[in-house]
Protein backbone atom coordinates (compact mmCIF):
# COMPACT_ATOMS: atom_id res chain seq x y z
CA UNK A 1 0.00 0.00 0.00
CA UNK A 2 1.30 3.30 -0.74
CA UNK A 3 2.06 5.79 2.02
CA UNK A 4 -0.89 8.66 2.00
CA UNK A 5 0.57 12.18 0.26
CA UNK A 6 1.44 14.69 2.67
CA UNK A 7 -0.21 17.98 1.63
CA UNK A 8 0.69 21.44 2.67
CA UNK A 9 -1.72 24.18 1.98
CA UNK A 10 -0.42 27.69 1.97
CA UNK A 11 -3.51 30.37 2.77
CA UNK A 12 -5.46 28.64 4.35
CA UNK A 13 -7.74 30.83 5.66
CA UNK A 14 -8.20 32.79 2.45
CA UNK A 15 -11.49 31.97 0.39
CA UNK A 16 -9.21 29.45 -1.87
CA UNK A 17 -7.36 27.77 1.09
CA UNK A 18 -10.51 27.23 3.60
CA UNK A 19 -11.80 25.25 0.61
CA UNK A 20 -8.97 23.34 -0.67
CA UNK A 21 -9.09 22.06 3.01
CA UNK A 22 -12.67 21.03 2.92
CA UNK A 23 -12.06 19.47 -0.20
CA UNK A 24 -8.90 17.66 0.38
CA UNK A 25 -9.90 16.66 4.29
CA UNK A 26 -9.64 12.75 2.94
CA UNK A 27 -6.67 13.13 0.59
CA UNK A 28 -3.77 12.14 3.17
CA UNK A 29 -2.01 13.98 5.97
CA UNK A 30 -2.95 17.73 5.41
CA UNK A 31 -0.96 20.63 6.76
CA UNK A 32 -3.46 23.99 6.42
CA UNK A 33 -0.87 27.46 7.36
CA UNK A 34 -2.41 30.74 7.80
CA UNK A 35 -0.28 33.88 7.29
CA UNK A 36 0.78 33.57 10.79
CA UNK A 37 2.34 30.70 10.60
CA UNK A 38 3.68 31.64 6.66
CA UNK A 39 4.57 34.72 5.78
CA UNK A 40 4.88 35.26 2.06
CA UNK A 41 6.50 38.54 1.96
CA UNK A 42 9.33 36.47 4.01
CA UNK A 43 9.79 33.93 0.96
CA UNK A 44 13.28 32.83 2.38
CA UNK A 45 11.38 31.66 5.62
CA UNK A 46 9.21 29.31 4.08
CA UNK A 47 11.97 26.97 3.10
CA UNK A 48 12.28 25.36 6.48
CA UNK A 49 8.04 25.28 6.50
CA UNK A 50 8.29 22.66 3.35
CA UNK A 51 11.64 20.59 4.84
CA UNK A 52 9.68 20.11 7.89
CA UNK A 53 6.31 19.52 6.30
CA UNK A 54 8.04 17.00 3.89
CA UNK A 55 4.83 18.09 1.33
CA UNK A 56 4.34 15.25 -1.69
CA UNK A 57 1.52 18.05 -3.20
CA UNK A 58 1.88 21.87 -2.25
CA UNK A 59 -1.42 24.39 -2.63
CA UNK A 60 -0.51 27.41 -3.02
CA UNK A 61 -3.66 29.76 -2.15
CA UNK A 62 -1.93 32.57 -0.61
CA UNK A 63 -1.28 35.67 -2.48
CA UNK A 64 -1.28 39.53 -2.48
CA UNK A 65 -4.87 39.94 -4.07
CA UNK A 66 -5.65 43.40 -2.98
CA UNK A 67 -5.51 44.96 -7.11
CA UNK A 68 -5.76 48.68 -6.43
CA UNK A 69 -3.50 48.55 -3.25
CA UNK A 70 -0.68 47.06 -5.29
CA UNK A 71 -0.29 50.03 -8.00
CA UNK A 72 1.05 51.64 -4.52
CA UNK A 73 2.64 48.38 -2.74
CA UNK A 74 4.47 47.07 -6.41
CA UNK A 75 7.22 45.49 -3.79
CA UNK A 76 5.37 43.56 -1.48
CA UNK A 77 3.32 42.35 -4.19
CA UNK A 78 6.13 40.91 -6.28
CA UNK A 79 7.55 39.36 -3.41
CA UNK A 80 4.13 37.82 -2.20
CA UNK A 81 3.17 37.07 -5.87
CA UNK A 82 6.34 36.03 -7.59
CA UNK A 83 9.43 35.70 -5.10
CA UNK A 84 7.56 33.66 -2.71
CA UNK A 85 5.87 30.97 -5.25
CA UNK A 86 9.60 30.63 -6.42
CA UNK A 87 10.87 29.68 -3.17
CA UNK A 88 8.21 26.97 -3.32
CA UNK A 89 8.88 25.77 -6.70
CA UNK A 90 12.72 24.85 -5.68
CA UNK A 91 12.08 23.33 -2.83
CA UNK A 92 8.97 21.13 -4.38
CA UNK A 93 11.83 20.00 -7.06
CA UNK A 94 14.28 18.98 -3.91
CA UNK A 95 11.07 17.19 -2.70
CA UNK A 96 9.81 15.66 -5.94
CA UNK A 97 6.36 17.27 -4.86
CA UNK A 98 3.40 18.36 -7.18
CA UNK A 99 2.83 22.51 -6.91
CA UNK A 100 -0.27 23.91 -7.76
CA UNK A 101 -0.26 27.47 -8.16
CA UNK A 102 -3.02 30.07 -8.90
CA UNK A 103 -3.15 32.85 -11.58
CA UNK A 104 -5.34 34.87 -12.95
CA UNK A 105 -7.41 36.36 -15.43
CA UNK A 106 -5.89 40.09 -15.17
CA UNK A 107 -2.49 38.60 -16.92
CA UNK A 108 -4.34 39.69 -20.41
CA UNK A 109 -4.68 43.31 -21.38
CA UNK A 110 -8.62 42.31 -22.12
CA UNK A 111 -8.13 43.98 -25.85
CA UNK A 112 -9.14 40.29 -27.39
CA UNK A 113 -12.92 39.94 -28.70
CA UNK A 114 -13.08 36.17 -28.05
CA UNK A 115 -12.07 34.27 -24.77
CA UNK A 116 -8.36 33.85 -24.18
CA UNK A 117 -6.40 30.86 -24.41
CA UNK A 118 -3.66 29.51 -22.34
CA UNK A 119 -1.12 30.24 -25.78
CA UNK A 120 -2.62 33.95 -25.93
CA UNK A 121 0.01 37.04 -25.42
CA UNK A 122 0.24 38.46 -21.96
CA UNK A 123 -0.21 42.13 -21.34
CA UNK A 124 -1.31 42.82 -17.94
CA UNK A 125 -2.57 46.23 -17.65
CA UNK A 126 -1.82 46.63 -13.38
CA UNK A 127 0.27 46.12 -10.97
CA UNK A 128 -1.46 42.73 -9.71
CA UNK A 129 -1.54 41.60 -13.33
CA UNK A 130 2.24 42.04 -13.93
CA UNK A 131 2.89 40.30 -10.42
CA UNK A 132 1.30 37.17 -10.92
CA UNK A 133 2.35 36.58 -14.25
CA UNK A 134 5.89 37.31 -13.04
CA UNK A 135 4.76 34.21 -10.24
CA UNK A 136 3.79 32.01 -13.12
CA UNK A 137 7.39 32.57 -14.81
CA UNK A 138 9.11 31.86 -11.87
CA UNK A 139 7.89 28.68 -11.13
CA UNK A 140 8.02 27.80 -14.70
CA UNK A 141 11.64 28.42 -14.96
CA UNK A 142 12.26 26.37 -11.65
CA UNK A 143 10.49 23.67 -13.21
CA UNK A 144 9.35 20.46 -11.74
CA UNK A 145 5.93 19.24 -11.28
CA UNK A 146 3.61 22.14 -11.66
CA UNK A 147 0.20 23.04 -12.33
CA UNK A 148 -0.81 26.76 -12.64
CA UNK A 149 -4.58 27.33 -13.16
CA UNK A 150 -5.77 30.71 -13.80
CA UNK A 151 -8.53 31.68 -12.77
CA UNK A 152 -10.91 34.77 -12.46
CA UNK A 153 -13.48 36.95 -10.53
CA UNK A 154 -12.46 34.71 -7.00
CA UNK A 155 -15.85 34.58 -4.60
CA UNK A 156 -17.39 32.44 -2.04
CA UNK A 157 -18.38 32.91 1.29
CA UNK A 158 -15.00 33.50 2.97
CA UNK A 159 -12.45 36.27 2.38
CA UNK A 160 -13.00 39.26 1.09
CA UNK A 161 -14.83 39.63 -2.50
CA UNK A 162 -17.38 41.05 -5.01
CA UNK A 163 -20.28 38.57 -3.87
CA UNK A 164 -19.66 40.28 0.14
CA UNK A 165 -19.07 43.19 -0.68
CA UNK A 166 -22.19 43.63 -2.84
CA UNK A 167 -24.16 41.91 0.17
CA UNK A 168 -23.25 44.21 2.75
CA UNK A 169 -24.03 47.36 0.65
CA UNK A 170 -26.80 45.77 -0.87
CA UNK A 171 -28.06 46.24 2.80
CA UNK A 172 -26.70 49.84 3.20
CA UNK A 173 -27.53 51.61 0.53
CA UNK A 174 -30.86 52.21 -2.04
CA UNK A 175 -28.85 52.34 -4.98
CA UNK A 176 -25.75 50.75 -6.10
CA UNK A 177 -23.92 51.79 -9.32
CA UNK A 178 -21.80 49.10 -11.02
CA UNK A 179 -19.45 48.54 -13.87
CA UNK A 180 -21.06 47.60 -16.96
CA UNK A 181 -18.54 47.20 -19.21
CA UNK A 182 -15.75 44.86 -18.08
CA UNK A 183 -16.41 41.19 -18.96
CA UNK A 184 -15.44 37.89 -16.84
CA UNK A 185 -16.67 34.73 -15.38
CA UNK A 186 -17.19 34.80 -11.93
CA UNK A 187 -15.80 31.85 -10.25
CA UNK A 188 -16.64 30.09 -7.11
CA UNK A 189 -14.12 29.21 -4.32
CA UNK A 190 -16.28 26.03 -3.80
CA UNK A 191 -15.74 25.23 -7.64
CA UNK A 192 -11.82 25.85 -7.88
CA UNK A 193 -11.53 23.75 -4.86
CA UNK A 194 -13.23 20.60 -6.26
CA UNK A 195 -11.75 21.26 -9.69
CA UNK A 196 -8.52 20.97 -8.22
CA UNK A 197 -8.87 18.10 -5.94
CA UNK A 198 -10.42 15.79 -8.91
CA UNK A 199 -7.32 17.73 -11.26
CA UNK A 200 -4.62 16.16 -8.78
CA UNK A 201 -6.32 13.07 -8.02
CA UNK A 202 -6.29 12.62 -11.69
CA UNK A 203 -2.87 13.92 -12.54
CA UNK A 204 -0.83 11.62 -9.93
CA UNK A 205 -2.88 8.16 -10.85
CA UNK A 206 -2.11 9.06 -14.94
CA UNK A 207 0.48 11.31 -15.44
CA UNK A 208 0.46 14.42 -16.19
CA UNK A 209 2.42 17.82 -18.31
CA UNK A 210 3.35 20.48 -16.16
CA UNK A 211 1.79 23.73 -17.37
CA UNK A 212 -0.65 26.91 -17.48
CA UNK A 213 -4.62 25.74 -17.61
CA UNK A 214 -7.43 28.07 -17.38
CA UNK A 215 -9.76 27.55 -14.75
CA UNK A 216 -12.93 29.14 -14.29
CA UNK A 217 -16.87 29.05 -14.36
CA UNK A 218 -18.56 28.49 -17.33
CA UNK A 219 -20.11 31.58 -19.39
CA UNK A 220 -19.08 35.18 -18.63
CA UNK A 221 -20.69 38.38 -17.47
CA UNK A 222 -20.38 42.03 -16.24
CA UNK A 223 -19.50 43.52 -12.65
CA UNK A 224 -23.15 44.78 -13.10
CA UNK A 225 -24.90 41.39 -13.88
CA UNK A 226 -23.22 39.61 -11.52
CA UNK A 227 -24.69 41.92 -8.86
CA UNK A 228 -28.22 41.93 -10.48
CA UNK A 229 -28.30 37.77 -9.91
CA UNK A 230 -26.80 37.81 -6.24
CA UNK A 231 -29.31 40.56 -5.24
CA UNK A 232 -32.07 38.21 -7.53
CA UNK A 233 -31.13 34.96 -5.40
CA UNK A 234 -30.95 36.75 -2.26
CA UNK A 235 -34.12 37.90 -2.51
CA UNK A 236 -35.42 34.64 -3.37
CA UNK A 237 -34.02 33.41 -0.70
CA UNK A 238 -34.40 35.62 2.05
CA UNK A 239 -37.31 37.77 0.53
CA UNK A 240 -35.40 40.78 1.18
CA UNK A 241 -35.17 43.99 -0.13
CA UNK A 242 -32.98 44.46 -3.35
CA UNK A 243 -31.31 47.88 -4.29
CA UNK A 244 -31.68 49.41 -7.41
CA UNK A 245 -28.53 48.56 -9.36
CA UNK A 246 -28.14 51.48 -11.96
CA UNK A 247 -24.78 50.12 -14.70
CA UNK A 248 -22.46 52.54 -15.25
CA UNK A 249 -18.76 52.27 -17.56
CA UNK A 250 -15.18 52.11 -16.14
CA UNK A 251 -15.00 55.50 -16.94
CA UNK A 252 -16.98 56.97 -14.71
CA UNK A 253 -15.57 54.62 -11.91
CA UNK A 254 -12.65 55.33 -11.79
CA UNK A 255 -9.35 53.28 -9.42
CA UNK A 256 -6.27 53.27 -9.11
CA UNK A 257 -5.68 49.99 -11.22
CA UNK A 258 -7.01 49.15 -14.59
CA UNK A 259 -8.96 46.73 -15.36
CA UNK A 260 -9.13 44.44 -18.74
CA UNK A 261 -12.32 45.16 -20.82
CA UNK A 262 -12.43 41.31 -21.76
CA UNK A 263 -11.05 38.82 -19.47
CA UNK A 264 -13.07 35.66 -20.25
CA UNK A 265 -10.86 32.32 -20.20
CA UNK A 266 -11.18 29.61 -22.45
CA UNK A 267 -11.22 26.18 -20.47
CA UNK A 268 -11.53 23.75 -23.34
CA UNK A 269 -7.23 22.95 -22.54
CA UNK A 270 -8.56 22.06 -19.15
CA UNK A 271 -11.55 19.71 -20.22
CA UNK A 272 -9.89 17.96 -22.86
CA UNK A 273 -6.73 16.98 -20.70
CA UNK A 274 -8.18 16.46 -17.35
CA UNK A 275 -12.07 15.59 -18.66
CA UNK A 276 -13.00 18.34 -15.46
CA UNK A 277 -15.33 21.18 -16.43
CA UNK A 278 -16.33 23.53 -13.52
CA UNK A 279 -20.11 24.80 -13.42
CA UNK A 280 -22.02 27.84 -15.59
CA UNK A 281 -21.33 30.93 -12.65
CA UNK A 282 -25.23 31.51 -12.17
CA UNK A 283 -25.28 27.67 -10.83
CA UNK A 284 -22.17 27.97 -8.96
CA UNK A 285 -23.29 31.01 -7.81
CA UNK A 286 -26.86 29.55 -6.39
CA UNK A 287 -24.66 26.85 -5.07
CA UNK A 288 -22.57 28.99 -2.85
CA UNK A 289 -25.46 31.71 -1.93
CA UNK A 290 -27.25 28.08 -0.51
CA UNK A 291 -24.82 27.08 1.81
CA UNK A 292 -24.58 30.62 3.20
CA UNK A 293 -28.15 31.01 3.77
CA UNK A 294 -30.13 27.47 3.34
CA UNK A 295 -33.06 27.95 1.17
CA UNK A 296 -36.74 27.66 2.69
CA UNK A 297 -39.85 26.94 0.18
CA UNK A 298 -40.09 29.53 -2.86
CA UNK A 299 -42.97 31.08 -1.67
CA UNK A 300 -46.87 30.37 -3.01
Amino acid sequence: MSPRPVILIFGASGQVGVELQRSFTNAGEVSALVRKSADFSRPEDLRSIISTVKPSIILNAAAYTAVDRAESEPELAMTINCDAPRVLGEEAVKLDALLVHYSTDYVFDGSKKSSWIEEDGTNPLNTYGRTKLAGERAVQDVGGKYLIFRTSWVYGPHGHNFLLTMLRLGHEHEQLKIVDDQFGAPTSSHAIADATRAIVDKALANGFESGVYHMTCGGETTWCRFAHEIFAEHHWQKETKVPQVIPISSNEYSTPAIRPANSVLCNEKLKSTFGVALPNWESALGKVMSTMMPRGPKGP
